[in-house]
């Protein structure tokens, strides 16, 4: 098969008479959810907003009405989604915690609903323990929808192909799962949970055959990966764009991943539970909230000012298993400004990561485990990777995966940057391992905090 019709005959052949047979025989509007958002593309802040806000009415209301735990709930917060008029109400309704889900599990399903009729997903979570949601046919149909469409901001269009680098490969067996990766997901995957140096060969090998113009997946994952292209001295190779997605992507890593792949990064941030949240468009000037899907909030910690606000979520389609006023656990800012590409969704301007993952000082105060990375990563000489454990107040871990020109001089570097950041106070531990394990769904985690916010230990 020639390049030309390789990469341009059959994506136009499955882009307008496969893909749309077999959405009219899944019975799908995903195609139809897709269109509708791009002719959205021209509304006005307060045309788009307004809509999202009718859509917050409808879901806190249906959830009052079908859902005994939020119907109680509310009652006991004496408040009715009839007060639901403007987004200053949404203060006096009660916030839906991880804690809440894990405890009052089917609980949350519509009555609408039966567990076996719906979506169920499981997400590790911060803390590594499961959280399980649920979410109707509807609803997936409606987020398979918005994901293309913001997916086709990368200049990627259906029946391309994509190189997938994500932990657990979805599964599809049998004839029809099979025909269904080849004809409209057109995808192969590098197992995030079997990095080593046999798989990423291979992986970089399907690549440069198959020359995929969308590569998707971890933050550090794709980072780890470029790092490998470049140390084998891998041929050119750029598609026309890259998401990335699951955890926080650190300046270091996308200068490094565009830098490798010549291609600009499209960052992504979601969760489990309700899939999309932000993507970001071709201005790369933030991230775009997806009020189609979702709406957010930002509340600021009066104790903490100084940090990024708590990140809740209200899933506007998900009847199912309605999550009106969720905190996912991350911590984000949202801006006021337009973004040059002239979509009005607004920016959410910084995504922080998880609040288990900012490290506290000696004397209490907090340490973004993201910023604090980012130092270790870029500034002590002689290391590949790095992830740091606080296990007690005044003492933490630093996993290190050292290269050959670690020595003295990189321990030297430690000692002074521990100083610098956590204070003379705070004791240290290395370990030097020559893989750090990513979480059970192929993350990697950066910082982990595994002490409460309880009163300072003084020097």
């Amino acid at each position: 098969m020639t390049p030309w019709v390789a990469d341009v005959l059959v994506p136009r052949i499955l882009r307008s008479a496969i893909v749309p047979a077999w959405a009219i025989k899944e019975r799908s509007p995903y195609l139809r959810v897709a269109a509708e958002r791009k002719k959205e593309e021209a509304l006005s802040r307060d045309e788009r907003m307004g809509l999202a806000f009718a859509r917050l009415q409808d879901i806190a209301a249906y959830a009052n009405r079908r859902v005994p735990f939020y119907r109680d709930r509310f009652r006991t917060a004496g408040v009715s989604p009839l007060e639901l008029r403007s987004p200053a109400d949404l203060d006096r309704f009660p916030i839906l915690t991880k804690q809440d889900i894990r405890d009052q599990g089917e609980g949350l399903i519509s009555e609408e609903y039966s567990p076996d009729s719906l979506a169920r997903k499981r997400t590790s979570g911060s803390t590594g323990v499961s959280l399980h949601v649920f979410a109707d046919p509807k609803c997936m149909e409606f987020r398979r929808g918005i994901a293309l469409y913001r997916d086709r901001w990368t200049g990627w269009d259906m029946g391309e192909t994509r190189a997938m680098v994500w932990g657990n490969p979805p599964p599809r067996p049998g004839l029809r799962g099979r025909l269904r990766r080849a004809l409209l997901e057109r995808e192969f995957f590098l197992d995030t949970l079997r990095m080593n140096e046999d798989t990423l060969d291979a992986f970089a090998l399907e690549v440069l055959k198959r020359r995929p113009t969308l590569m998707f997946g971890h933050a550090h994952s794709l980072y780890l990966f470029a790092r490998f292209w470049r140390r084998r001295g891998h041929p050119s190779y750029s598609p026309r764009g890259i998401i990335s997605t699951a955890m926080v992507l650190h300046p270091h890593e996308r200068r490094e991943i565009e830098s490798v792949f010549n291609t600009h990064i499209f960052d992504r941030y979601g969760c489990e539970e309700v899939s999309l949240i932000a993507s970001e468009c071709e201005a790369h000037q933030g991230l775009h909230v997806n009020t189609d899907g979702v709406w957010v909030e930002i509340l600021d910690d009066p104790r903490h000012p100084e940090l990024p606000g708590r990140v809740v979520v209200t899933d506007l389609t998900n009847h199912g298993m309605p999550l009106v006023r969720y905190e996912v656990g991350d911590r984000g800012r949202l801006s006021d400004r337009n973004c040059p590409c002239g979509r009005s969704y607004p920016l959410l301007t910084e995504v922080a990561g998880r609040i288990a993952d900012y490290l506290i000082t000696p004397d209490g105060e907090y340490v973004s485990g993201i910023s604090l990375t980012e130092n270790f990563a870029t500034l002590i000489p002689g290391v590949e990777q790095v992830q740091v454990v606080q296990d007690r107040r005044d003492h933490v871990i630093l996993n290190l995966v050292p290269d050959p020109s670690f020595d003295d001089r990189s321990r030297a570097r430690i000692h002074s940057l521990i100083a610098e950041r956590f204070g003379g106070a705070m004791q240290y531990d290395i370990e030097l391992l020559s893989r750090i394990e990513p979480e059970p769904s192929g993350k990697f985690r950066f910082a982990i905090n595994r002490v409460k916010d309880e009163e300072p230990v003084r020097p």
